[in-house]
């Protein structure tokens, strides 16, 4: 009985003059993942008003049809909510049918038993040559109501009621609705720029990447490995976040640095407390390196200030100073009950939760400096023979690997302090 779905945007409407600009962009995002979802659909815009409707559009969407387009549509950043709907010819004659052939459906489950349907009509008319007010197509709507199941077992609330029949009176159509479903808001991907994301197995950086995608970034993702000291299964872990993330955008790249033979000069000439924080100091700038060369206008992290050792404000500034890039943390106020709260909505947590060693578990101190001194960061650095030929290197190495899926060779692996 619905032959649309309307699509609704907030943050979009604020802007300015180059609003146009998020539209086609949320529009081609639409239209893109529509298509990956198995979707033969048409996305439609006009003046602000933005829907999605069958190939052919005399065509109702059958039942399956909009579990599929509900699926792929709470995944569309930009989109606040969306509504399946019948759209009709913008006269009242059409609109009362309209709501009168789905209502049974909708009003049926809240009239058993003898109970009253409470309810609520929302109109709202853009069209002003249109012959009735909103109040008015309320009032009329309402009447209607009563007509079909008796004023006894109704009962309006304009405030909380569970059934809200919605009508938006437009100069081309009309649409009807009674069901509205969130969509992620925020604004489109790709709108705001390319940035790398630093994604390791755990729970905050599949996250942080969600909230960088809401705020309208492309994301490519960066992971590292330690072969032979982590296994190719902590790399295929991170490669099932990454196509979960890239569900929700045109597919970014996931780069796959070996950090091991870095890790190894590390540990035999570095003080063994500063390990971790050298290892986070090494593993910016290789991103740094990367993000410049694929074009990436920050990097970002999932870190969390005070989460672990390495986390410290000293700390972070300690590592932020390693490179000249933006660094964004979007979680760094963050505890970790939210992480798993966003983690647990975008279909991330159970991936993160699976067991598997990562970089930062390799040669770990047993008790990791809290507050270390960029000076005294950099005077360990300089203990390592060609420490900028290493960084080098792993660039080169992990661009050579064309942003592939980040497989790395199996074998055994070999983990040691």
């Amino acid at each position: 009985m619905y032959n649309a779905v309307i699509c609704r945007y907030h943050e979009i409407a604020i802007k300015g003059n180059n609003r146009r600009e998020f539209e086609r962009q949320l529009i081609g995002n639409m239209r893109y993942l529509l298509h990956q979802g198995g979707l033969d659909s048409k996305v439609r815009h006009i003046r602000g008003r933005i829907w999605v409707e069958k190939a052919c559009p005399e065509e109702d969407f059958s039942a399956g049809e909009l579990n599929l387009h509900r699926e792929v549509l709470r995944r569309v950043f930009g989109l606040e909510s969306f509504s399946p709907a019948k759209l009709v010819k913008p006269e009242m004659d059409s609109i009362t049918r309209a709501v009168r052939a789905f209502a049974p459906e909708i009003f049926a489950p809240h009239l058993k038993d003898g109970n009253r349907a409470v309810f609520r009509i929302r109109a709202r008319r853009s069209n002003k040559d249109f012959p009735l007010r909103s109040k008015e197509i309320e009032i009329l709507l309402a009447g209607v109501m009563e007509e079909l199941f008796g004023p006894d077992r109704l009962k309006i609330d304009l405030e909380n009621a569970p059934i809200t029949i919605g009508v938006e009176v437009r100069d081309e159509f009309a649409a009807v609705f009674a069901e509205s479903f969130d969509a992620p808001g925020g604004l489109p991907a790709g709108s705001s720029g390319r940035v790398l994301v630093l994604l390791s197995g755990g729970i905050d950086s599949p996250v942080a990447a969600y909230e960088m995608m809401k705020r309208g970034c492309q994301t490519d993702f960066l992971t590292f490995h330690s072969a032979p000291y982590t296994p190719p299964e902590s790399v295929d872990k991170v490669r099932r976040l990454a196509e979960i993330l890239n569900g929700y955008q045109y597919p970014g790249k996931l780069w796959c640095c070996n950090l091991a033979g870095l890790q190894r000069e590390i540990r035999d000439r570095c003080v063994e407390r500063d390990r971790t924080v050298l290892y986070r100091r090494a593993m910016l700038r290789i991103a740094s390196g990367i993000a410049a060369r694929t074009k990436c206008g920050a990097i970002v992290t999932g870190e969390a200030v005070g989460q672990v050792a390495s986390q410290t404000l000293k700390n972070m500034a300690t590592i932020d100073s390693a490179v000249k890039d933006l660094i964004l943390r979007p979680l760094c106020g963050y505890d970790k009950t939210e992480s798993i709260r966003v983690a647990e909505s975008i279909g991330t947590y159970r991936t993160s939760i699976i067991h598997a060693p990562d970089s930062c578990t390799v040669f770990a101190p047993v008790s990791p400096a809290t507050s270390l001194p960029e000076r005294a960061a950099e005077r360990e650095e300089e203990k390592i023979p060609d420490y900028a030929g290493w960084i080098s290197r792993l660039v080169d190495e992990t661009l050579a690997g064309d942003g592939n899926d980040g497989k790395i060779p199996s074998g055994d692996c070999e983990t040691r302090n």
